[in-house]
C-alpha cells in the first residue's frame, strides 16, 4: 500500500475549510490530521500538526494565514492557502492552473500555492487571456459586476441570511464594496495584466452558492475591432482541451431565455464562459460556483496537481 499524505486543515470550521474535509471523503491517498476543536486557535497545537503535515490548507483571515505560514518549520510542507494573504505575493504559485504552462508548473513544483479569491477567478479567466493574447491593451479601463450567493461572505452573513428574522433588505440583491475597495481588487489587476484596477461593482443575492460574473467591452477600444465570433474563437483556442474552464458555444445562453442564472453552477467545480453582444459591444461572462472553481475545489484541484494525481479526483465535473 502506497504511503497516504498528510493533509492538516488549518481553519476547518469556517465555509471553505469546511468543504474541502467534506471533499476528502472516501479518498484512500489522504489521512487527515485533525485537531480538537478547544484547540484550534491554540498556536503551539496549530504549529505540531502543520509541521507534522505534508501539506496544510489554510482556511483562514489573512491575519491568522500569515502567521500560520511563520509557523513552518518543516522546509517540506507545502502551504495552499485559501485566504487574500498571499495571492500576490513574491514567491507564491498562483493557483489558476488554466492560465498557462508556466502557472501549472509553479503549483506542480511549488511550496508555497495561493488559492484564487472566487470573484477574482471569473473576472481573471475572462480577462487574462484577452490582455495575454494581445487583443484587449493592459491600460483598458476595465469595468466589472459580478452576482453571487451569501455563502462566500463568511459564516455570520450566511447566519443572517438563514435567520428566521431578518431586515427585509436581504430579500433582494445588495450591492457592496462601494467604495471600490473590494479585496480581490489587487490580483485581478496583476494576475490579468492590467495598468490599472479594474471599476468592480460585486452584488450579493438571496441564494446559497454559485456566480455569474461579467465584464462588458467596447470593440473600438481594443487593439483592433473584433467580432464576437473572433473573441469568441480566441478564447475557445485559448482554452481549448482544459477539463475546467469550458467556453460555450455562441448563443449557449439563448436557450435559457437569454439570461445567465448565478446559481446554475451550483455544486459543480468546473466554470463556463460566455462570449455575447454585438458589433459595438461585447459581454463576457463567466458562470461557477463561488464555492466550488472560485474555493475549495481549486484549492483540492491544485492539491492534485501537487499529487501528480487526476485533476478532476474527488471534484464534480
Amino acid at each position: 500500500m502506497s504511503k497516504k499524505t498528510k493533509i492538516f486543515i488549518d481553519g476547518s470550521e469556517g465555509t471553505t475549510g469546511l468543504r474541502i474535509y467534506e471533499r476528502f471523503e472516501g479518498r484512500d491517498d489522504i489521512e487527515l490530521l485533525k485537531i480538537d476543536s478547544e484547540l484550534r486557535k491554540d498556536v503551539n497545537e496549530r504549529k505540531r500538526l502543520i509541521n507534522e503535515s505534508d501539506i496544510t490548507f489554510l482556511c483562514l483571515p489573512d491575519v491568522a494565514a500569515k502567521e500560520s505560514v511563520s509557523l513552518v518549520e518543516n522546509e517540506n510542507v507545502v502551504i495552499i492557502d485559501t485566504s487574500t494573504a498571499h495571492r500576490t505575493e513574491e514567491g507564491w504559485a498562483y493557483g489558476f492552473p488554466e492560465l498557462s504552462k508556466k502557472h501549472k508548473e509553479a503549483i506542480k513544483t511549488g511550496k508555497r500555492i495561493a488559492v484564487p479569491g472566487c470573484y477574482a477567478t471569473g473576472f481573471i479567466s475572462l480577462v487574462y487571456p484577452m490582455v495575454a493574447e494581445g487583443i484587449m491593451p493592459a491600460d483598458y479601463p476595465v469595468s466589472a459586476f459580478g452576482l453571487s450567493g451569501y455563502s462566500g461572505a463568511g459564516k455570520k452573513v450566511i447566519a443572517a441570511y438563514e435567520a428566521d428574522e431578518r431586515p427585509a433588505d436581504y430579500d433582494a440583491p445588495r450591492e457592496y464594496a462601494l467604495t471600490q475597495q473590494h479585496k480581490h481588487l489587487k490580483e485581478m489587476k496583476k494576475i490579468s495584466g492590467l495598468v490599472r484596477e479594474p471599476l468592480f461593482s460585486p452584488i450579493i443575492c438571496d441564494y446559497y452558492s454559485g456566480m455569474v460574473m461579467s465584464v462588458p467591452l467596447y470593440t473600438h477600444m481594443l487593439n483592433k475591432v473584433h467580432t464576437v465570433e473572433e473573441v469568441h474563437a480566441a478564447l475557445s483556442k485559448f482554452y481549448e482541451g482544459q477539463k475546467f474552464v469550458k467556453v460555450m458555444p455562441l448563443d449557449a445562453q439563448a436557450g435559457e431565455g437569454n439570461m445567465l442564472a448565478g446559481n446554475a453552477c451550483s455544486g459543480w467545480d468546473g466554470l463556463k464562459i460566455f462570449v455575447t453582444g454585438n458589433e459595438e459591444r461585447i459581454v463576457l461572462s463567466s458562470q461557477f460556483d463561488n464555492l466550488g472553481k472560485g474555493a475549495s475545489g481549486a484549492a483540492i484541484q491544485c492539491l492534485n496537481i501537487v499529487l501528480g494525481c487526476e485533476e478532476e479526483k474527488g471534484l464534480v465535473l
